[in-house]
């Protein structure tokens, strides 16, 4: 009979999108169990696996009667479950199975660190933060940070002194690197696709993936295009407007409404044929963890522009398949812009070594046996 494992994350989508074919893969060797909040991606994530799910409800914000009650739920489905591994990616899901793990006397528990939150946070709420991943760590007997940047994070805040242990090169999935490959898509494909987004064949494409939000650097990357801004320049953004949380500046979300050169498609499920259509991927995040983005565009054949924090900063090696930038340095993002535009064989380099530095690194089949093997060494005598 093979032996019960628990993955267990805050909400639905992280087991959806950080972990998909990880978990069906992991099921061939151990009974693997998602556990998740409810609603239809958890069910999703079922069907497609080919797992056993439990819903629970986790707040992503601090809650404590919800959370107790949270606890208490975890706590009662791995004491009936009796895994041997409980293992969590997400920071509220991290803390309340941890808790409930120890408790429940689970005898492997597992986070791991996908990026850390009270690095941008100050006073009271980083205190608060740092605290609560303190605790965490200390209830956990494993840790894994997704990347040296955020293993490097944990060591200065002195968050935890257990062993960290990046596996692979970071990334707690890798990349299909079939899946995001250039050659997936026609010439004849690629130029209907332009066509219908109003871009012309010798146009060069900037485009950024993923939420329209001003820690992703989205008010710089706008007002740096204007300036660079050529007839034969567009730039493309692919994710949804976010108006709730850190909102794009009112003069970004004109300049994107009106600037004919600048389109925005929204949220699409496959970014596939968008990155096929484009010449580099713009990314001047704030923070990140390990941002699967990056690794894609560089699948796709894509150099990039990345600013100098976690993740980026580990998949990008200056000069060989993009280039690192200061955080929140418009002038940089400019002069990044520029080169690759004006550098030809500067640009052909970067673009040449793209895809296979991907493939070498972060190939998911490499990051799953990476994981398996870690599981069985943690496990020889449980």
């Amino acid at each position: 009979m093979k032996k019960k494992l628990i993955r267990v994350a805050t909400v639905p989508i992280s087991l959806d999108k950080l972990l998909e074919g990880q978990l069906h893969y992991l099921n061939q060797f151990y009974n693997i169990i998602g556990v998740s909040g409810e609603d239809e991606l958890l069910r999703k994530v079922e069907e497609r696996e080919g797992i056993h799910v439990y819903p629970i409800e986790m707040q992503r914000s601090i809650s404590p009667i919800k959370d107790v009650v949270s606890l208490w739920k975890l706590y009662r489905y791995f004491k009936k479950q009796k895994p041997f591994i409980v293992h969590s990616i997400t920071p509220k899901a991290g803390l309340l199975s941890m808790t409930a793990a120890y408790f429940a006397k689970v005898p492997i528990r597992i986070h791991t660190f996908t990026g850390l939150i009270f690095p941008t946070r100050k006073g009271f709420m980083q205190k608060l933060l740092i605290g609560m991943d303190r605790l965490l760590c200390k209830l956990a007997t494993n840790i894994y940070p997704e990347g040296e940047g955020v293993k490097n994070d944990l060591i200065s805040y002195n968050i935890t002194n257990k062993p960290l242990k990046v596996l692979a090169n970071g990334n707690v999935n890798g990349i299909d690197t079939n899946y995001f490959n250039p050659n997936q898509f026609s010439v004849s494909e690629k130029s209907k696709i332009k066509k219908e987004l109003n871009i012309q064949l010798d146009d060069f494409v900037f485009i950024f993936v993923g939420r329209l939000v001003g820690d992703k650097g989205i008010n710089e990357l706008v007002a740096v295009f204007k300036k660079v801004e050529t007839q034969k320049l567009k730039l493309l953004f692919v994710g949804p407007l976010e108006t709730d949380l850190d909102p794009l500046h009112v003069k970004t979300l004109q300049e994107i409404i009106k600037n004919p050169n600048i389109i925005s498609v929204g949220f699409q499920k496959d970014v596939r044929p968008y990155l096929a259509i484009s010449n580099c991927l713009a990314f001047p995040s704030y923070r990140e963890g390990f941002p699967n983005v990056v690794m894609q565009a560089g699948a796709m054949g894509l150099p990039s522009i990345v600013t100098n924090i976690n993740g980026c900063n580990e998949i990008i090696i200056e000069g060989k398949n993009g280039t690192i930038i200061p955080v929140k340095d418009s002038e940089s993002i400019y002069n990044a812009m520029q080169k690759m535009l004006e550098d030809e064989s500067y640009y052909t380099q970067l673009q040449q070594n793209a895809r296979q530095m991907i493939v070498s690194r972060y190939e998911q089949k490499l990051v799953w046996e990476a994981i398996l093997a870690e599981y069985k060494r943690l496990g020889k005598n449980v």
